[in-house]
């Protein structure tokens, strides 16, 4: 059967995820839009778009003719004012839900997080049947379940169908986020220090893989079906490269590259591990003294449970309805974004000043 041609229109595609999305529509020949806050490519066709503006986001994607939307458009985790996010994530998905049912958008793909069922407790496998907690652990992931679940809630009405996806530990060419805050490290010569017994095995997902996902579902999510476990509208799947990794053996891994990529920058730590217990209190104290000077803490007990705890996630449900299967390995990967990374600074690992 062949493929219904769709104009699409990323939101957010100047980002990691969002980048990817457009790569892989062109490279297959579809019409492809970027709306976004912030242009950094000019290969494609690009709209300054604000998602808090909602008529502005309703003209734009009428005059693009869009049929399918990636919707990716959202601060990055503890980096903005929790009133940023609510008025992003959740205000702002209200805008484009309405928006594309107002444009005569048939599809809406909406990039969700794995996060949103994360309390601080290890979690072995989870599908998609996971509850959220009674409490997230941060205002991004509440504002990101209520996204979700807004998203959810449209589907099927208007005349549009949706589509969560839920990608965890997401990295590759184009993350300053997770890669700067290990090159930083390295920079300050921070590697040697482990918080917990690394006996903790955690998700990570490759950037176009998640790429792959969120295409799969915009494929697929008006295909009828007769059985309703492949249903694809009104779902959420799990992305993840489904090979889980010790979460030290991960950013070691980074370090030792840039070790080799840098050689003679920074001489080795030795290496020190605190138990996770000790880090709590470590992380409290932290957080005291910046309460008391009102500043930003530096060390978060969110920061502990983040490095200590298990966070696996069961993508049986992507695989079997979607179709998807990881093509870049997490090995593969983590070759593919420090030669990224060292094409970016080619003399020293990052620009932030030493402490």
């Amino acid at each position: 059967m062949d493929r219904p041609q769709d104009v699409y229109a990323v939101i957010g595609g100047s980002g990691l995820i969002g980048r990817q999305i457009v790569d892989k529509l062109k490279a297959r020949g579809d019409t492809v839009f970027v709306l976004d806050v912030t242009q950094r490519h000019d290969d494609v066709p690009f709209h300054h778009v604000d998602v808090t503006n909602k008529d502005g986001l309703r003209d734009t994607l009428k005059r693009c003719g869009a049929t399918c939307v990636f919707h990716l458009a959202s601060p990055h985790a503890g980096t903005a004012r929790a009133e940023v996010f609510w008025k992003v994530n959740v205000e702002g998905t209200k805008n484009v839900i309405a928006a594309s049912v107002e444009a005569g958008v048939r599809k809406l793909i909406y990039t969700s997080s794995s996060g949103v069922v994360f309390n601080g407790k290890p979690l072995n496998g989870v599908d998609e049947t996971y509850p959220f907690p009674a409490k997230h652990m941060d205002v991004y992931m509440e504002t990101k379940a209520k996204a979700e679940e807004l998203v959810l809630a449209a589907n099927g009405k208007d005349g549009l169908l949706t589509v969560a996806i839920r990608p965890c530990g997401v990295f590759g060419p184009g993350d300053r986020q997770l890669m700067q805050g290990l090159a930083t490290a390295f920079d300050r010569g921070q590697t040697g220090t482990q918080i917990g017994d690394n006996t903790n095995l955690v998700d990570w997902t490759y950037v176009t893989n998640v790429a792959q996902g969120e295409i799969l579902a915009a494929d697929k999510v008006d295909l009828p079906v007769t059985d309703l476990s492949m249903a694809v509208a009104g779902e959420v799947f799990f992305i993840t490269n489904d090979e889980p990794w010790r979460f030290w053996d991960f950013t070691h891994k980074i370090w030792d590259k840039l070790y080799e990529l840098y050689p003679g920058h920074q001489a080795r730590p030795e290496p020190r591990v605190i138990p996770a217990g000790l880090g709590m209190v470590f992380a409290a104290c932290s957080e005291f003294i910046a309460w008391l000077l009102k500043k930003p803490p530096i060390f978060t007990r969110f920061n502990v449970i983040f490095m200590s705890t298990p966070r696996l996630y069961n993508v049986s449900k992507a695989k079997r309805v979607l179709g998807y299967k990881p093509e870049v390995s997490v090995d593969e990967g983590i070759m593919l974004v420090l030669n990224w990374w060292k094409s970016e600074y080619p003399d020293k690992p990052s620009d932030v000043v030493k402490a």
